[in-house]
């Protein structure tokens, strides 16, 4: 009775052990098709094919440009002052106004001045008549002292008088001179061609040459200066090429996205900063169109050189990998296969290549991420647009 229950329990637990590893089993078949059909979609596998951008490597003209930053500053900064004492009574210039080098400004009380300048010429004409009484007597002393008339001591005393009288006049001329030359000073004069700034001074108020403010500022456009840095190691290749030929240098606005200016690279500064490696740089630009401003912010770009005929493709199709850096060429069965390429140089949107690509093939630029290699892909329409706006050299979409 006891060996027929425990055969009844022993055969049951076989059939219970039986139904679980078949259903495991069932379980486990059907859901790993599943997983790898999932994987073989996500990664671009033989049945479905990956949408991507392309382009095609072309031989191009790139040329290599040293960016850094930088601010403008006028090529000259005068604060216009009075260089006398008195009244200021006229201003003829507008805030804002554009003057050439020589146009009146501003103009002070004239009269003291031509006042004082009437006195010392009065007391030039006395001392001048002085003189010419004294040479008068002079002469007539010369002519009696050889006859014994009048003593030796007497001629000297007269030659010396003459000459104290000289010096007197000298100095009456002087003291006109620098009258003159103040009332002169009661016109102020645009020292340089340039834009006035804002007034600092009104019609009615005393000047003074001590002022610290001035009456104005002008400050010269044209040309214009931009002060911009580089690193040190720069530099050396910098001074070469300076050797050569005159460096072009472009000024673009603040989200670097517009060219605001093209000028010529005038000099590099003669000490490095040490606190930040760099050195500075000074460009000078015509700024005809008035679209750089004293104190402005600007990225500079200064054009180093030319490379000719390299094979460019677009920085976007650039890869890099354990292996180094690859792109995924296009083959023309619309499959794609996995490139190891050497990096030339790098400028802006666009990547030069040495070896592994040659001009007129096909390039992935966008929706790498899905690929591998052996993928089939579908290439997006207008897929090339975004390289061939982003500037020279251009890259046409296939």
């Amino acid at each position: 009775m006891f060996k027929s229950s425990w055969c009844r329990m022993l055969v049951a637990g076989t059939v219970l052990m039986a139904g679980a590893t078949i259903l495991l089993s069932g379980c486990g078949s059907t859901g790993a098709p599943q997983a790898s059909g999932g994987k073989k979609g996500q990664r671009g596998g033989m049945g479905q094919s990956v949408s991507v951008a392309v382009a095609r490597a072309e031989t191009r003209d790139l040329p290599v440009y040293l960016s850094g930053l930088g601010s403008v500053e006028a090529f000259n900064t005068v604060v216009v002052k009075s260089r006398i004492d008195g009244q200021l009574v006229q201003i003829a210039f507008k805030e804002g106004q554009e003057v050439k080098a020589g146009d009146l400004l501003a103009v002070i009380d004239p009269r003291p001045y031509e006042v004082a300048l009437a006195q010392t010429e009065a007391t030039l004409y006395k001392d001048q008549s002085a003189l010419k009484d004294a040479k008068l007597n002079l002469d007539r002393f010369a002519g009696l002292v050889k006859d014994g008339v009048i003593p030796q001591a007497q001629y000297d005393t007269q030659v010396a008088t003459v000459g104290q009288l000289e010096g007197a006049v000298r100095a009456d001329q002087a003291q006109v001179d620098n009258v003159k030359l103040n009332l002169t000073y009661t016109r102020i004069t645009a020292p340089v061609s340039g834009r006035v700034g804002l007034r600092q001074v009104d019609i009615g108020n005393m000047v003074h040459a001590a002022d610290p403010n001035g009456l104005v500022v002008i400050t010269q456009l044209q040309p214009i200066a931009v002060i911009f840095t580089l690193p040190e190691d720069n530099l050396p290749s910098v001074t070469q090429h300076m050797r050569n030929a005159q460096l072009q240098v472009e000024a673009y606005s603040r989200d670097d996205q517009n060219k605001l200016a093209t000028g010529k690279l005038l000099t590099i500064d003669n000490q490095i900063d040490p606190s930040t490696g760099t050195g500075k740089l000074k460009a000078v630009f015509d700024n005809r169109e008035r679209t750089l401003w004293p104190n402005q912010f600007v990225n500079a770009r200064l054009l180093l050189e030319v490379r000719k005929n390299n094979t460019v493709v677009p920085a976007a199709a650039i890869q890099r990998g354990p292996q180094g850096t690859y792109v995924f060429t296009v083959k023309p069965d619309k499959t794609v296969d996995m490139r190891s390429v050497t990096v030339s140089f790098n400028q802006g949107n666009f990547t030069a290549i040495a070896t592994g690509i040659t001009p007129g093939e096909t390039v992935v630029t966008d929706g790498q991420d899905k690929l591998q290699p052996g993928s089939h892909i579908e290439v997006r329409a207008g897929g090339g647009s975004a390289a061939s706006k982003a500037g020279p050299p251009s890259f046409a979409g296939q």
